[in-house]
């Protein structure tokens, strides 16, 4: 029997606790810094762990295809790495896609979903083009300049008015990114399928979060994830998927107001633990 390939992902304690872990998947083109102070707002005695995705931070390329699939296989053999039988995963954006990779590929690791600010659906044609060009211009330049300006477009309205603060460090952190993991990321977000099926057949508890303010995963991809896995389990709907929207925030909810999102990711951690 031969072993499984060697994890090449970082894993950063990001809050102290014991029993079944937070598993926290960051967006794009972000890293685990994003969740720092959302995780410190979670309730007392609930660990969590962050994850670099694949390039992304202090994490490798491996020199896979870009593949959000394999960046799912790469969480849980970290995962797994370091004697983790299961846990809740939570994943904001990109990070909601890994995560729903996770849940199809090992059901077994998954004991409750956390979806971000993200969405169940593929990629529009025109989404897709659009992450493609953006990769082959950052390929070009060999800079991540071509995404610098995103923080702009994805934090809501309320938080460009009163949230300046948290500019500089969007800026920093994406600027910390290297070019060929950011063109990976478009690339493997770009080729991921409709995963609404996921949601569908997953019994476990679904939290399912929105900022009121998104423009990029907005109200609508919301409600259709929860539609999806409250069917999952006919006569738990209530308590199988929940949804909870942020006021005065927009696509990076877990950076614009922290403790709203700790909030909802508490109830969910709770309500696995209690069925677990």
């Amino acid at each position: 029997m031969t072993s499984p390939p060697r994890a090449t992902l970082a894993t950063y304690p990001l809050h102290d606790g014991g029993g079944l872990p937070l598993v926290l998947l960051h967006g794009f083109p972000l890293d685990h810094r994003m969740w720092a102070a959302c995780a410190q707002h979670l309730p007392a005695g609930t660990r969590a762990i962050g994850v670099d995705l694949p390039g992304a931070g202090h994490s490798d390329l491996d020199g896979s295809p870009p593949s959000i699939e394999h960046a799912a296989d790469l969480v849980y053999r970290a995962m797994v790495a370091e004697g983790e039988g299961n846990a809740v995963v939570v994943g904001h954006s990109m990070g909601g896609y890994v995560a729903l990779a996770l849940a199809e590929r090992h059901p077994g690791f998954v004991a409750g979903l956390g979806l971000v600010s993200t969405k169940s659906t593929a990629d529009t044609d025109e989404a897709r083009a659009k992450r493609l060009r953006v990769a082959a211009a950052t390929d070009d330049s060999q800079t991540v300049d071509a995404v610098l300006g995103m923080p702009a477009a994805l934090v809501g309205a309320t938080s460009t008015e009163h949230r300046r603060h948290l500019f500089p460090s969007l800026d920093a952190w994406i600027r910390a990114q290297s070019p060929a993991s950011v063109a990976w990321a478009q690339r493997a977000m770009a080729a991921r399928p409709d995963r609404t099926a996921v949601l569908e057949r997953f019994s476990a508890p679904v939290a399912v979060v929105v900022g009121a303010e998104d423009t990029v995963t907005p109200l609508a991809e919301a409600e259709h994830m929860v539609r999806a896995a409250a069917g999952s389990a006919p006569g738990t709907a209530a308590g199988n998927a929940a949804l909870t929207v942020v006021p005065g925030v927009g696509h990076l909810s877990p950076v614009e107001d922290p403790q709203a999102v700790a909030a909802a990711l508490g109830l969910l951690h709770n309500q696995v633990v209690a069925h677990h």
